[in-house]
């Protein structure tokens, strides 16, 4: 029987990549012509030409995004060039569409230098919704998301960072409310300080963790190291590590209530999770192999886990977040992505589930789940319209 890959292969050939244009209106004759282009079109540009923001109005702007990549930190593949991550940025626009009805569009860019990035990217905002930056290595991507999201009017979002934190602090919620534990009074250990590391153990922060350790792989973030770390770690040991506790994964992990992995495979071992709190939570999302393997997590005496992985319960799944945020950020014609946003889509991922569904297996909506797009899209909305960031 053919393989994932052979068979994903033949599709790509077969149909030439996945996407293609599609026309909203018909031109079947010429008045079709004239309404669609010339001279109709003509009245349409004179409205924008008079009030920029009647580009929502009369153009596809208003629910166009750009997947925006370098091709530098790709799957598990990491710097493969922007020819080779296109059939990822066409996956990517696949399912803003399938997913939220969103129109999404790929752009792979032939530079690294995040100066020519942020350029391109802004020289492409006239005509664009949003902007999903992807797969662009850190701490670059860090440096290239803070800045577009300080010199546009729309949303950006790198969601290798936040899509993952949003879906990670959902299941948290879901986890704690079904284990009756506080994160006020837990610890939780976040093993990997990239981008994506990075915006978990903010987003965590948020939730109310303050005895919180993030390592990257010479150990555990120290503020008292912090002038040796570049920026994005530096911030992170300043959020973190309150006492200041120097070692590695096996010191970090004693007493810890959840592990969240976003690192390397088999770095976990089932003698450090007995060394974990009662009912301890379990996140191990590196891909293919997790840091622990689910069947190892629970001989040690884990309550709930959930991977990256599509075959063992509660996946830590992307999809289930951008889609349904992006939505609801162009609907409410939002400026931009915020915390309180994020953690709104965190929270309204979370309340699909209730509470007496809740059980060890079941703490995060399933990808296919048709409610998600829309209850994230609605949580969104709302805070975007709260906080005052909407265009009307």
């Amino acid at each position: 029987m053919p393989t994932v890959y052979e068979r994903a292969l033949e599709l790509h050939e077969k149909n030439k990549g996945k996407l293609s244009i599609v026309s909203k209106v018909a031109v079947k004759n010429k008045d079709d012509l004239s309404l669609a282009y010339s001279p109709g079109v003509a009245e349409p540009c004179r409205k924008i030409a008079a009030n920029k923001e009647d580009v929502y109005k009369y153009t596809s702007k208003g629910n166009l995004v750009a997947v925006i990549t370098d091709g530098t930190a790709v799957l598990g593949l990491g710097d493969i060039g922007p020819e080779a991550a296109l059939p990822v940025m066409e996956g990517k626009c696949v399912l803003f569409k399938e997913f939220a009805g969103v129109d999404a569009i790929p752009i792979c860019l032939d530079t690294k230098d995040p100066e020519e990035i942020i350029r391109t990217a802004k020289l492409l905002a006239p005509g664009l919704g949003g902007i999903n930056l992807e797969d662009i290595s850190a701490p670059r991507c860090i440096e290239i998301e803070t800045r577009l999201k300080e010199e546009l009017d729309i949303p950006v979002f790198h969601d290798d960072q936040h899509g993952t934190a949003i879906v990670v602090a959902a299941g948290l919620i879901n986890a704690f409310k079904f284990l009756g534990k506080k994160f006020s009074e837990a610890k939780v250990v976040v093993n990997g300080a990239g981008a994506a590391g990075s915006s978990i153990a903010k987003l965590i922060h948020k939730l109310g963790v303050t005895n919180l350790l993030v390592l990257d792989r010479p150990g555990i973030l120290r503020r008292s190291e912090k002038d040796s770390y570049d920026f994005s770690k530096r911030e992170l040991a300043e959020l973190t590590n309150p006492d200041d506790i120097k070692g590695d994964l096996s010191v970090a992990i004693k007493d810890a209530d959840v592990f969240v992995g976003v690192s390397v495979g088999n770095i976990l071992t089932t003698e450090m999770v007995k060394t974990m709190n009662k009912d301890a939570v379990i996140f191990a999302m590196a891909n293919p192999t997790p840091e622990i393997m689910p069947e190892d997590a629970l001989a040690g005496g884990a309550r709930i886990v959930g991977t990256g992985r599509s075959d063992y319960p509660n996946q830590i799944n992307n999809v289930l977040v951008f889609p349904g945020l992006f939505k609801g950020a162009l609907e409410a014609k939002s400026k931009k992505i915020t915390e309180e946003m994020k953690l709104a889509a965190a929270n309204g991922l979370a309340s699909l589930i209730k509470e007496e569904e809740l059980n060890e297996n079941y703490i995060i909506p399933d990808a296919f789940d048709p409610r998600v797009a829309d209850a994230v899209a609605a949580a969104v909305k709302k805070v975007a319209k709260e906080q005052g960031i909407c265009r009307e």
